[in-house]
């Protein structure tokens, strides 16, 4: 790995950690107030270079439904279907501020109702209709997600994963955007 690429993951790693701390006494209000549990991780948007890159690698079109998990202001589902042509798209984040934030950006988007925001954990939400599942999480709730992955989604879906991969899982490609990293891989078959 490149001393820049190691830079950047580490960076993004260092970020998600350092405001994962600050944030814990809003988000323990949060929960008070009905959120389903407090999130994994802070919020931190991807770029919209890698967002195309992520949706690129994954040759995402018009018979595509992609599930973004951890989705934020919703800028992957929006892409999916407004850039790429996906016949449908789900966001899916236990924040309801970041659902409002997305659900707003849709409503200026113009794709009506082919996106979908849900106020989900991914790990409960079922999500065995995706072709495509889009993931920016830290590496560890990668692999707590992997037994989901494996279980739920159909032979030949494709996963995409900014930043981080998914520890022995070997991606099938490996990309370079911007200094950062995007991982590709398939569900095999059964």
């Amino acid at each position: 790995m490149s001393l820049m690429l190691r830079s950047n993951a580490l960076c993004d790693l260092a970020l998600i950690l350092s405001l994962a701390v600050p944030a814990a006494p809003a988000l323990a209000g949060q929960a008070a107030q009905g959120t389903l549990r407090s999130p994994d991780v802070i919020f931190v948007p991807t770029p919209p270079e890698v967002v195309a890159a992520m949706l690129k690698v994954a040759k995402v079109g018009k018979g595509d439904i992609v599930f973004d998990l951890g989705s934020g202001d919703g800028r992957i589902p929006i892409a999916a279907v407004k850039d790429f042509g996906a016949a449908r798209a789900t966001g899916i984040d236990i924040d309801p501020q970041r659902i409002k934030e997305a659900n707003a950006n849709l409503q200026k988007s113009g794709v009506g109702d082919r996106v979908r925001f849900l106020n989900q954990d991914l790990f409960e939400t079922n999500i065995s209709e995706a072709t495509v599942v889009t993931l920016y999480l830290l590496p560890s709730l990668n692999l707590k997600l992997m037994p989901k992955l494996m279980k739920e989604l159909k032979p030949g879906t494709r996963i995409v994963s900014h930043a981080f991969d998914m520890g022995d899982w070997v991606p099938e490609q490996t990309l370079e955007v911007e200094g950062r990293r995007v991982f590709y891989w398939t569900i095999p078959k059964r």
